[in-house]
């Protein structure tokens, strides 16, 4: 690298010197400095994207290791200005000044993208670009309202395209009584939600069936990136952005590559999801959830690489406790490398690998993930 570096400026004094000292041959010497930089940015070329990952040529030990998803269908450019906030960093620090998040520290500066996870507004919204978030690994679409031209910031699912049309039903459970939820076996029956064949109590899921049941007029698109209450989905749809709470904000699966499965739902009540881990848990129906599956799906199979990485994120080094003090680490001290016979734990004591720490059991867990 310093050698390109010195070669290039011998010669561009060179070219400088030949352009004072000859004027009439500008056009030569212009075409010649063309040629030069060519060759120089060829000779800089030094990354490799085959559309999933990207690697570095080895020019330093890190860049050996290293490999990130591609980039190349995010936008170039800034965000929307009027849509982040500033990011203020503690450094780990509480009001007092001392370290009560350790490894903070550092790295690169940041705005907080304002991601909308409720969806509330209605009316068909265009894509206009997908981008790239320093604060999450899954990607973020920016998407324009058709009617409004409202801008704002949504988890972009996979696969999806500048120019696609996406749609939140979140309205139409909003505006539903409570008795319209109720209703009677002959009105489902009348509004054929249930055909005169089917048992009792069955209900139809497609998008006209779930339409109808819930009160309103409008057609339930069920396209990747649309948003509904759960009550409107489809058993065994994939989705994301999943509420814990009536209409409240997407808290489950939102990072790169997570999705979950719609086990069970029904008009009222409590639906059932099925996490990536085997979790499966309750989750009122009127809660929010996206169709489709969390993009960046690449991004479990990254490398980093180097530390360097790591500090430029906001990482500060993690220190053995083996490496410690005895005062510093219940793995610290003694005669060379040793723990002195305990269990492996945290530096206040706690059990580190296979302790349990749930002091009471989460009611809304149907059945736990499996664990080793």
């Amino acid at each position: 690298m310093l050698g390109l570096r010195l070669a290039l400026q011998r010669t561009q004094a060179a070219a400088a010197i030949f352009q004072r000292s000859a004027p009439s041959q500008n056009g030569l010497v212009k075409q010649a400095w063309g040629m030069l930089s060519q060759q120089h940015v060829r000779g800089m070329a030094n990354t490799k994207d085959d559309g999933q990952f990207k690697t570095w040529k080895p020019l330093a030990p890190t860049l050996r290791q290293r490999r990130m998803t591609t980039r190349k269908h995010l936008h170039k450019g800034g965000p929307v200005r009027e849509l982040t906030i500033a990011k203020r960093r503690s450094g780990g620090r509480n009001n007092t000044g001392r370290i009560t998040c350790r490894h903070r520290g550092g790295g690169a500066k940041r705005r907080i993208r304002l991601v909308d996870f409720r969806r509330t507004e209605p009316g068909p919204q265009q894509v206009v670009r997908l981008e790239y978030d320093p604060g999450r690994s899954a990607h973020i679409a920016l998407i324009k309202h058709m009617e409004t031209e409202k801008l704002s910031y949504i988890l972009a699912p996979a696969n999806l395209k500048p120019g696609a049309v996406v749609q939140s039903f979140m309205c139409l459970a909003k505006r539903v009584p409570q008795n319209k939820i109720a209703a009677t076996e002959e009105e489902l029956v009348e509004k054929k939600v249930i055909s005169d064949g089917e048992e009792e109590g069955a209900l139809d899921y497609t998008s006209e069936g779930l339409a109808l049941h819930a009160g309103g007029t409008e057609r339930v698109s069920l396209e990747v990136g649309n948003c509904m209450p759960l009550k409107m989905v489809p058993m065994g749809s994939t989705i994301h952005n999943i509420g814990l709470h009536p209409y409240g904000r997407g808290q489950i699966a939102r990072s790169a590559g997570t999705w979950a499965q719609l086990v069970y739902t029904g008009p009222t009540g409590l639906a059932q999801i099925k996490l990536m881990s085997g979790e499966i848990r309750r989750v009122p129906v009127d809660a929010c959830a996206t169709l489709g599956q969390v993009s960046n799906v690449n991004h479990k199979h990254e490398k980093l690489g180097g530390a360097g990485a790591r500090r430029r994120r906001g990482w500060r080094p993690t220190v053995r406790g083996t490496a410690m003090n005895t005062h510093d680490h219940p793995h610290g001290g003694g005669r060379g490398k040793s723990k002195g016979n305990k269990h492996p734990r945290s530096p206040w004591g706690r059990p580190a690998k296979g302790g349990k720490t749930r002091l009471k059991p989460n009611s809304m867990v149907v059945r736990s993930r499996p664990r080793r």
